[in-house]
């Protein structure tokens, strides 16, 4: 028991960190139906800005700071695909790879910042509970408030007359223009609004561990996606609020298997491995589940014949 519950600790403060990046992805690729391939990119920038704000003795502006400057990458990403006519996903490909040189530029030229001695948000609260029983759990406090904040601002985004708005770009963009909605000004709303989370993410992410490197945010994407995914699996298409919190709970799950291979000594490199597997299987479930009432039909008719058969003879 003493040894499960760290483990469980450590699986929700990661899952929940990244579950800001999975919220980002559900709505960008559930609701706005883009798949934004510049996540990797943008996760770093708003833990590399973070980082920096933070250094020069503004913990608390480093939050705003991160989603700005996940803002500005939405933007940009959005802008290359609706006004200059690039598909979606190669526009995140090309913002991605741009944000690479633009991240190394703002952590002056360096591939990694220390923050050991620098105060943060997670110092700042873990001050304020000292003496309180929950000392040991400051990370877990300031990761939950910034979840149930993003999740209550989603659900109440998506019921706004924009946030319908941007839903129905995702389902059919053809019908949105003919109701004199612009598609272009909801697709960019809805990327900046998903790409604040990505850097808010990546900022407290960085935080937490006290130090930023250029590939914190390597294969972000792919946990993301594979997240969202289990999330999906368990609570299927039902209500907004519902998806909402079941994105959050699949990137528990996720980092509680990441978690687990670590503790059985898996090898580093394997991860990635158990990254894509974990994806797979999110999508194979589901489209094994779609398939199962044909699949008795089948076996039915299958069972049926043979008695028939069987009578016959």
């Amino acid at each position: 028991m003493s040894m499960i519950l760290p483990l469980i600790q450590t699986a929700l403060e990661l899952g929940l960190t990244g579950g800001l990046t999975v919220l980002a992805l559900f709505l960008s690729y559930s609701m706005l139906n883009v798949c934004d391939l510049s996540t990797d990119g943008c996760f770093t920038l708003g833990a590399a800005v973070g980082a920096v704000v933070a250094l020069s003795g503004h913990p608390w502006l480093s939050i705003l700071a991160a989603m700005g400057a996940g803002v500005l990458s939405g933007f940009i990403t959005a802008f290359i695909q609706t006004k200059m006519g690039v598909d979606s996903l190669l526009a995140g490909i090309i913002v991605n790879t741009g944000l690479y040189s633009i991240n190394i530029a703002i952590m002056s030229g360096s591939s990694i910042l220390n923050m050991n001695k620098t105060d943060t948000v997670f110092t700042i609260v873990k001050d304020l509970v000292r003496e309180s029983f929950l000392k040991d759990q400051y990370k877990l406090i300031v990761i939950v408030i910034a979840v149930a904040l993003v999740c209550v601002f989603l659900i109440l985004f998506l019921k706004t007359r924009l946030g319908l708005a941007v839903r129905a770009t995702g389902n059919n963009p053809a019908m949105v223009k003919s109701s004199s909605i612009n598609p272009v000004f909801t697709t960019i709303i809805g990327l900046c609004v998903a790409n604040a989370f990505t850097g808010l993410s990546g900022c407290l992410m960085a935080q937490a561990q006290k130090s930023v490197d250029i590939n914190i945010g390597t294969g972000m994407v792919t946990i993301a996606l594979a997240s969202l995914l289990i999330g999906r699996t368990f609570f299927g298409k039902r209500k907004i609020p519902v998806q909402i919190v079941g994105a959050v709970i699949g990137a528990f799950i996720f980092r509680l298997v990441y978690t687990i291979a670590l503790r059985l000594n898996m090898p580093a490199y394997m991860l990635k491995l158990v990254s894509s597997v974990i994806v797979v299987l999110a999508i194979f479930l589901p489209y094994i589940r779609s398939r199962m009432p044909m699949l008795k039909r089948r076996m039915g008719i299958r069972s049926a014949s043979g008695k028939g058969g069987a009578k016959s003879c």
